[in-house]
């Protein structure tokens, strides 16, 4: 019970740092306060601080040095690989940079990723990936999250590569997709409108056709990259990604 309370307590600090250094309270160049001081405006010790900017470290927001205490880092350094880092970013809000990084990576990453699939994926991953699918269906005509199922569908895909190194990166992309799930499935019509390239992309995994596998989801990256580009052009803010994902109204039948 105390680990746990301990745990909690470095965690809140992490994230209320991360967060003041992601939003630029703290912008790059600036030295954190010293860690009493930190310490005595958080209601922590200065252990919990010392052991907060060690997490931060590892993060790439902030660097420790002698005369110089904890400096923060520019965001070209901060592992934008790394969940906390993607989440303190949605809820500060998102950038037009920060989505066209997102869709210029889902194009690296997925197609090779998907063609891995077509060859390798096993009778659990493809009933994994079916079942996630179904989901998705489900959630258009019933309404329900269909962003979680949107994401465990990729995140099924990934897997089905056998590839270890894709595997574990897949873990770290969980955040990145879902950000981008998120806003292409607020515009309307969305979700239901993108059921049929998903389809493609299960049936050509299972059809063993790595080749068609990538142009379907090739299809799919780009149709999202056209989406993320009309919520960018439109006088609309973009939205901070820190509540639970919209849950999709039924769908209305004649």
């Amino acid at each position: 019970m105390i680990n746990n309370t301990i745990k909690n307590v470095h965690g809140n600090t992490v994230d209320h740092l991360g967060e003041a250094i992601v939003a630029g309270r703290y912008s790059a160049g600036m030295s954190l306060p010293p860690e009493p001081m930190l310490g005595a405006e958080l209601g922590v010790s200065r252990t919990v601080i010392r052991e907060s900017v060690k997490s931060l470290i590892a993060k790439g927001l902030v660097t420790t040095g002698p005369k110089v205490g904890t400096r923060v880092l520019s965001e070209d350094h901060w592992n934008w690989f790394d969940s906390d880092v993607i989440a303190w970013q949605a809820k500060t809000g998102l950038t037009p940079e920060f989505l066209r990084d997102l869709m210029d990576l889902r194009r690296v990453v997925e197609p090779a990723a998907v063609r891995l699939a077509a060859q390798r994926a096993t009778p659990a991953d493809i009933a994994d990936i079916e079942s996630a699918f179904a989901g998705m269906a489900r959630a258009v005509e019933e309404g329900g999250d269909y962003v979680s199922y949107d994401l465990r569908f990729h995140q099924g895909l990934l897997r089905a590569c056998r590839n270890r190194l894709l595997i574990q990166m897949s873990k770290a992309l969980g955040a990145l997709l879902r950000t981008s799930f998120e806003l292409t499935t607020s515009k309307p019509g969305g979700p239901a409108s993108s059921l049929a390239g998903h389809r493609a992309v299960l049936d050509a995994v299972i059809a063993r056709k790595p080749t068609k596998a990538e142009k379907a989801i090739l299809v799919l990256i780009d149709g999202a990259h056209q989406d993320v580009e009309e919520i960018l052009a439109s006088s609309h803010s973009l939205p901070r990604l820190n509540m639970p994902a919209s849950l999709l109204k039924a769908s209305v039948t004649n």
